[in-house]
């Protein structure tokens, strides 16, 4: 960790990888300091927060994340997954990308609708307790999605615990309506909406502002601790 005034932001870019700069711009005007990591960077990731973001890495070849998740910099993100150096977010790709390494349960498929959809969505916070949604009094966040693949599928019943984000209108079938969910150690989010395009009022919409403006009040109130 670092001091709560100069918090850290790994974003990793894979050859496709589109929201990148996306994920750099909604960092930055949060308050992190941020680097590129590029996907064949294989030493230690030491980031306050590690963002997967979305795209179409290796041009969703095979399935969407399949080529990526053997990328040399998941072997990094898995080892700082492992010695909780910190979060991990992964939004859209970044998501697919996360349950295909089988750091999150499940997979996402083709939408039912076989189209890919793209438009503004409203989600449910049911889980307030990460993280990634804390002491944030808004229930419902509206947020875009752009996917093909978006269909969130288990064939293991969840724990609510794991569930934190819900569409209210599900846009592709997902399983239980499953638009973002949270590992077992609180410290992995993989959601299919986009925060980081509803950062701005440029944008005309900042709801994505409540997920990282939570990442940095855990953050800040976890280094105070540690210090």
């Amino acid at each position: 960790m670092k001091n709560v005034n100069s918090l850290t932001a790994g974003i990793i870019v894979f050859p496709g990888s589109n929201c990148d700069r996306d994920a750099n711009f909604a960092l930055t005007i949060n308050g992190f300091d941020t680097k590129y990591i590029w996907h064949d960077f294989n030493q230690l990731l030491d980031f306050d927060l590690v963002f997967i973001p979305g795209g179409f890495s290796y041009g969703d070849y095979l399935r969407v994340g399949a080529l990526a998740r053997f990328s040399p910099v998941m072997s990094s993100v898995e080892k700082y997954i492992l010695n909780k150096r910190g979060l991990v977010l992964g939004v859209c790709n970044g998501f697919q990308i996360l349950t295909e390494a089988g750091i999150l349960p499940g997979a996402l498929t083709v939408n039912t609708s076989h189209r890919f959809i793209c438009k503004d969505v409203e989600v449910e916070v049911v889980n307030y307790d990460t993280p990634f949604i804390n002491d944030v009094q808004k229930k419902i966040l509206t947020l875009p999605i752009a996917h093909k693949e978006g269909r969130y599928i288990n064939d293991n019943k969840l724990d609510p615990k794991n569930i934190v984000l819900k569409y209210k209108e599900n846009p592709n079938g997902s399983f239980d309506d499953v638009a973002g969910i949270i590992n077992e150690e609180y410290n992995v989010f993989g959601l299919m909406p986009h925060p980081e395009r509803a950062c701005h009022s440029v944008l005309g919409n900042e709801d994505g502002n409540y997920i990282f403006q939570s990442i940095r009040r855990y953050l800040s109130s976890a280094e105070s601790i540690n210090n």
